[in-house]
């Protein structure tokens, strides 16, 4: 009996010492799990401590969702608004007149601009002024009194979108055009309801309608647009944040040259990009350019010295590089949506329409497909050209100011 009470005893002692054994590690690891949750946290306060004191990144990420939805639940629609179009009417009869008269009251077209001839109206559309045409023969009244009206609609292919859309709308005006278009009192208007119309559509610049053709014809913009807003939006931020600005401030220059010498060598590599851009979707597309490259080239350069020109910009006014990047997200969105390189502006309402004018991309994707789809030359883009020289002076001027000439 006494040995079996020692040997428990024993039993009960070993137990317990290994329990006592294993106590520490348990508590060690709780100690090591619950100061690594700690540093965790403190960090995680820390950060959120700043960014609740960023005002100007709050203001960036909450306004941005806002922008996305009114930009695509207001602005944005496939449904044509606005469309310009050009009249060859060599009729001139009260037919042909109440014929246009009912195309411009649908409500999508703005007011015809009158041609004087096929290769005027041709030269339009190129430089991009239209995106139809419509030519009504000089024997338009009497193909009515045979009861075979006729009538041809040239369309800017270049859109395939548009042009088809385009074309819907005006057919669907000329089918209805025999039954509603004259008073009934008129002494043709019975031959009207019975006659047929003979609707030619011709599709230029893009006779196949391919879509592809739309958007890599502006592929190179976009592309443009994110890397010269990405490469120089956080060049004087991440010297501020570096504490080199102060350096650079002490160099005999002036802040013109300061911001000429940073925006330069992002010139050559946008041009390799453009190049690229373009030669690819020639080789592997079958889209070339059936402009001048030269004028291309030309074009160009305004273009990417003002998106460069808006990242020194942005960099000027953030105060640091999580503000620079926000805000830059913040224009490239609305520049690919507003500009008109993912759809046609001319769809847009007025308002939005004109905000989109203030984005360098819009008028370098009006001239890019100019010069590629409809083989405009440099007088047919001088606009656009001059327009975006316009706003790279605007915007230098702007990163000029805002940036401080010397230490405080």
């Amino acid at each position: 009996m006494t040995r079996g009470s020692s040997l428990v005893a024993r039993l009960s002692s070993l137990v317990s010492r290994r329990a006592v054994s294993h106590k520490p590690r348990a508590t060690n690891n709780e100690r090591r799990a619950t100061s690594f949750w700690s540093n965790v946290a403190a960090i995680a306060y820390k950060e959120a401590s700043v960014i609740r004191h960023d005002k100007p990144l709050l203001i960036t990420v909450f306004a941005q969702p806002i922008m996305m939805l009114m930009l695509f639940g207001l602005a944005l629609s496939n449904k044509p608004a606005n469309v310009p179009w050009l009249l060859l009417d060599q009729s001139q009869t009260a037919a042909s007149r109440r014929l246009a008269a009912e195309i411009e009251n649908t409500g999508y077209f703005l007011r015809p601009r009158a041609v004087g001839s096929y290769d005027a109206g041709v030269d339009q559309m190129k430089s991009g002024k239209a995106m139809a045409m419509v030519v009504i023969p000089s024997e338009f009244r009497r193909a009515l009194e045979r009861g075979q009206p006729q009538i041809q609609l040239l369309l800017d292919g270049a859109d395939p979108l548009s042009a088809a859309r385009v074309g819907s709308y005006i057919g669907r005006v000329a089918r209805g055009f025999r039954l509603e278009a004259l008073p009934s009192n008129m002494p043709d208007a019975p031959i009207l309801q019975n006659a047929a119309f003979d609707l030619r559509q011709r599709f230029w610049f893009n006779p196949t309608l391919a879509d592809r053709n739309f958007f890599l014809a502006a592929i190179a913009g976009m592309l443009l647009t994110n890397l010269c807003l990405s490469a120089t939006s956080l060049g004087l931020v991440a010297e501020r944040e570096s504490g080199t600005y102060e350096q650079m401030l002490s160099l005999p220059t002036t802040p013109l040259q300061l911001l000429l010498g940073k925006l330069i060598p992002y010139v050559g590599v946008s041009y390799a990009v453009m190049l690229l851009a373009t030669a690819a979707a020639a080789i592997f597309f079958g889209v070339w350019p059936k402009g001048s490259w030269l004028t291309l080239i030309i074009v160009t350069l305004p273009f990417v010295l003002a998106s460069l020109s808006i990242g020194v910009l942005v960099s000027t006014l953030a105060q640091t590089s999580a503000q620079a990047v926000f805000v830059t997200v913040f224009f490239i969105l609305p520049s690919f949506v507003l500009s008109g390189s993912m759809l046609p502006y001319q769809f847009m309402p007025h308002g939005i329409r004109e905000i989109g004018a203030a984005f360098p991309l819009r008028w370098y994707q009006i001239a890019t497909r100019g010069i590629i789809e409809r083989g405009a030359g440099l007088a047919d883009v001088a606009i656009p050209f001059l327009t975006l020289t316009a706003l790279f002076v605007t915007i230098l001027t702007l990163a000029r100011l805002r940036m401080k000439p010397r230490l405080d």
